[in-house]
This record gives C-alpha cells, sequence and structure tokens, in this order.
C-alpha cells in the first residue's frame, strides 16, 4: 500500500486538523513535538504521511502531487486558482472576505465609481469587481496591514479578511460589503482521488462526520 500524503497550513490551522483527524483515530506524535527539525512525519501503521507548509503553497503541493490531500484556508483556494478538488468544508477557522472602508467609501461602490483596492488578495477582488460588481477599479497589491490604505489615502477601500473587525473600528473603517465567507477545506489532488477513490473515500466519510458546520 502506497502512503496517502497530508500537506497541512503551519500554525492553528494544522492544530485544528490534528485535532479533527484525531477524533477518527489519526494521530501523528512526531508532529505535535515542538522543537523538532522534522520536515515530513510519518505514521507507519496506516501509511500516511504530513508535512507542513505555508497556506499559500498548499494548493500548489496537491495540485502537483506531491501532497494528496490538503488542508488550507478557502481564501487561499480561491486566491491561488489551482486545478484542485475542494472536497470538504472542515467547519473551523471561519471568517469572511469583505469590501472595507471609511463609512462614507460606500457610496463609490453604490455609484460604481472607478476606485482604487488595495489587498492581499487581487485574483479574488478582481473577480469580485469584475465578474459579481460589474466595476471598473484599480487593484493595488500590498503585503503588509490592509487597512493603511485607505488611512493614508492609497487607496478608496480594501478587500481583506476579517475575523471580529476590531482593527477595522479602532481605525474608523466599516465592512461596506461581504465579498464571501471562509473556512478551512480539505483539497485533494484529482489523480489521487481516482487513484485511492476507496481509501480517500472512507477517510472523508468518517471525518464528515466529526465536523460541525
Amino acid at each position: 500500500m502506497r502512503y496517502l500524503t497530508f500537506a497541512l497550513t503551519k500554525g492553528r490551522l494544522a492544530n485544528q486538523t490534528m485535532e479533527l483527524l484525531e477524533k477518527i483515530g489519526i494521530s501523528c506524535e512526531e508532529i505535535r513535538e515542538k522543537d523538532t527539525r522534522r520536515l515530513v512525519f510519518t505514521n507507519e501503521e496506516m501509511k500516511l504521511k504530513f508535512f507542513l507548509a505555508k497556506g499559500p503553497d498548499v494548493p500548489t503541493y496537491v495540485e502537483y502531487g506531491a501532497a494528496d490531500i490538503g488542508v488550507t484556508g478557502k481564501d487561499v483556494i480561491l486566491e491561488e486558482g489551482r486545478k484542485v478538488h475542494e472536497v470538504l468544508d472542515l467547519g473551523f477557522g471561519k471568517c469572511r472576505m469583505c469590501v472595507c472602508g471609511f463609512p462614507e467609501a460606500a457610496s463609490f461602490l453604490q455609484h460604481h465609481e472607478l476606485i482604487r483596492v488595495a489587498t492581499k488578495y487581487p485574483n479574488i477582488a478582481k473577480d469580485y469587481f469584475y465578474n459579481i460588481r460589474h466595476q471598473t477599479v484599480e487593484i493595488i497589491r500590498l503585503n503588509g496591514s490592509i487597512e493603511l490604505a485607505p488611512i493614508v489615502g492609497l487607496s478608496e477601500v480594501i478587500v481583506d479578511i476579517v475575523e471580529t473587525g476590531s482593527t477595522l473600528k479602532e481605525n474608523g473603517l466599516k465592512v461596506l460589503e461581504e465579498v464571501c465567507p471562509l473556512s478551512a477545506r480539505m483539497i485533494v489532488n484529482p489523480v489521487s482521488l481516482r487513484m485511492e477513490n476507496d481509501r480517500i473515500r472512507d477517510l472523508l466519510d468518517r471525518i464528515r462526520a466529526h465536523v460541525i458546520l
């Protein structure tokens, strides 16, 4: 039997994924060790391998078959646009992708004005404004604190992930529109799904029984 390989998003999502897998009897003690320098972790008994990656890299590993299964955020899946099958909403890591700005920026959206949009997610922003709102905008890609952009006059609005909204509120910004709900999703390589259909389907059925949406 070949190994099934999981690519997990480093940090909280990996911990929550392992907690979920432990509920169905899948464990990997090595991955829990804080000071380990190992990059790949193995459960020999169940023929499973795990490795940790940055969120945006997970769909790449899965698309190219370096991992059969991946867990990452819906935001990453939408932004990266990789050829993978999204098979399961895991129900944790919930937040929203939103258009945010100062309250007066709402009029720019109402009148479909040509505005600047700052974001870490240019593909999601472009799809939303061009294909859903049918509004022409200039998209500015940033990597740091996106909330800064409207405050210093770089953009009229931002497209960003909102969890609690406290950072927005502290800076006088608010959610103007919701783009889409987000949460952790399980993705599968299309070839793996064909070759290991029974194993993967069985795994998904067992996980699904423990998912709370």
